[in-house]
């Protein structure tokens, strides 16, 4: 009978257990884990340092000072706030942080998050943001300096300075490896190329004219 009482119980976890399941970091098991990035072993996440080599300034990042370089062509520039990169305490916190720098109608294209939520914090300047949900629907806003904004997790989002100067925003994303996918070079650069005929027809254009665009994008 008990047998009998554990296995409905068991059969009935089973069904509403996708209910509970959620696409996130881990929760850490230690108070913290300053990643060694100088560790030759590959895992999901990061080896963690000694703890006797940790002190105060361990958890304090300097990386986000300098304004990014935003002479290219998308008149943007994103500096990383990563674990894996150069904020090594933020190891296992489920965290990843972003300065993102924008010239006079720059932009940080059309893109996204595959694992993250993000959360954009606008310093300075003015910027026209927005993203689209999986029903196409487009949620555009105008920031404005001390404004915030938040492009859901896995949507397609961009960034556009829409003013006359600088602006400058910070950007948290809820997973230390948010992952980014820009649209246009996914589809059109992407190695091997995708056919023309599949982007011609998804996209209702010429053969030829997917060819000059991928060209663009160095395929």
């Amino acid at each position: 009978m008990v047998f009998l009482m554990v296995s409905y119980l068991f059969a009935g976890f089973l069904l509403i257990s996708p209910l509970f399941v959620m696409a996130a970091d881990a929760d850490p098991i230690d108070d913290f884990c300053v990643a060694d990035l100088k560790s030759p072993i590959i895992l999901n996440g990061l080896v963690c340092v000694n703890p006797a080599t940790v002190n105060g300034n361990t958890f304090a990042f300097t990386g986000f000072e300098n304004a990014g370089n935003t002479g290219n062509s998308l008149g943007s520039a994103v500096t990383e706030g990563f674990a894996g990169v150069n904020y090594p305490a933020l190891n296992t916190q489920g965290l990843a942080l972003a300065r993102l720098d924008y010239a006079p109608g720059g932009l940080v294209p059309p893109h996204t998050h595959p694992r993250a939520t993000e959360v954009l914090y606008l310093v300075k300047g003015q910027l026209f943001v927005g993203f689209v949900d999986t029903n196409d629907k487009f949620y555009p806003a105008y920031l404005k300096a001390g404004d915030v904004f938040v492009f859901p997790r896995g949507l397609v989002h961009f960034q556009f300075n829409s003013g006359n100067t600088p602006a400058f925003a910070i950007a948290v994303l809820n997973s230390q490896n948010p992952g980014v996918q820009l649209i246009a070079n996914a589809l059109f650069g992407a190695t091997p190329t995708i056919a023309d005929a599949v982007l011609a027809k998804a996209f209702g254009i010429p053969a030829s004219e997917v060819d000059i665009i991928k060209k663009g994008f160095g395929a």
